[in-house]
């Protein structure tokens, strides 16, 4: 089967990667955003997908707005292609180049739509604590996401799954999904169905605000949010602002299933203090870190990231800052 692929991110390697490894597959070409200058020195750095297609020798087109691209658009056209896969790719597509291919344009969406449809689906389901995600493979149309879907996977999600994690696992999943879909397509195996958009829920695009850590929220809903929003969620500390990126959430009132390995801090845990204020450092645990007082429970901070060094452990942090019980850490950043 000849397809072409379309994707940008990390999270679209795995599918492309099992695409070129498969006898069953050709991939004619890849279709990725355009370089983007990142971090130091300003230099224009490629996409993951970009970086994995130079490596086998593949065509790389790059057009800063497909619908709109004509050079583009006639090589499409032109292909030949039976199927075009997207995964994460970053652009919608027109109606005009959903319609070139002869099996049509396949998605890999990373949740159970129409749960989370849009753009951070992994991101906000773990804002919200769900138990379970997975795997969507759905035939494109015009709208976001709203595709008749073709299979589906589902993966539980642990309590300390964050969001590269998640993501990795689902890619993972993703790739095989696809790889089943397209031969099950192919050998007309397979009958879409239409998605309810009665249940539809949305996970939009981050926005900075959506980082920001506000004390007074229960310690199990910040873990959420920092895990959902790995490693970018940040609170003040001593006027600097300062990332939280692992953490465990402590509760003596409202019990919280905790891994096995981590029940012993249970034992280590003060009563919850009436007097603490939301941000709090209420405790030190030996070996761990800082346990902060939140709005209900309270919530170990395993890894942090002050500005302008490396992740470090709660403990190390706790040590290099010689931190004591009563400072607070506060919204504002």
């Amino acid at each position: 089967m000849k397809t072409i692929f379309f994707g940008t991110p990390e999270f679209a390697v795995s599918t492309l990667e099992k695409l070129l490894s498969h006898p069953s597959f050709e991939v004619l070409a890849v279709v990725t955003q355009p370089d983007k200058r990142r971090e130091r020195g300003n230099k224009l750095t490629p996409s993951p997908i970009k970086s994995l297609a130079l490596t086998y020798n593949l065509p790389i087109w790059q057009p800063s707005r497909i619908k709109k691209d004509e050079e583009t658009l006639t090589k499409l056209r032109e292909s030949g292609a039976d199927a075009f896969v997207v995964v994460a790719y970053g652009q919608i597509l027109s109606q005009e180049i959903l319609d070139m291919p002869k099996l049509g344009c396949i998605n890999v969406h990373g949740s159970i739509l129409p749960y989370y449809r849009g753009a951070a689906p992994i991101q906000w389901c773990l804002y919200n604590g769900e138990k379970e995600t997975g795997i969507t493979t759905m035939l494109m149309d015009a709208g976001m996401d709203t595709g008749a879907m073709l299979k589906k996977v589902t993966t539980s999600i642990g309590l300390l799954d964050n969001a590269h994690t998640l993501a990795s696992r689902l890619a993972t999943l993703g790739a095989d999904l696809l790889v089943d879909t397209l031969i099950s397509l192919k050998n007309n195996q397979i009958e879409p169905v239409a998605q309810d958009n009665e249940k539809a829920t949305y996970a939009p695009l981050i926005k900075k605000e959506d980082y920001k850590i506000d004390w007074t929220k229960s310690a199990l809903a910040l873990h959420n949010q920092i895990r959902g929003f790995y490693p970018n969620c940040t609170t003040s500390f001593r006027n600097q602002p300062l990332k939280i990126t692992v953490t465990i959430p402590v509760s003596t009132t409202h019990p919280i299933d905790l891994p096995e390995e981590y029940k012993s801090i249970l034992d280590k845990v003060p009563e919850q203090s009436e007097n603490a204020k939301p941000g709090e450092v209420v405790s030190i645990i030996k070996g761990m870190g800082a346990l902060v007082q939140t709005g209900d429970g309270m919530l170990l901070l395993l890894e942090v990231q002050p500005s302008g060094k490396r992740p470090q452990s709660g403990w190390d942090f706790v040590n290099g800052t010689r931190l004591n019980i009563g400072e607070v850490l506060s919204a504002e950043c």
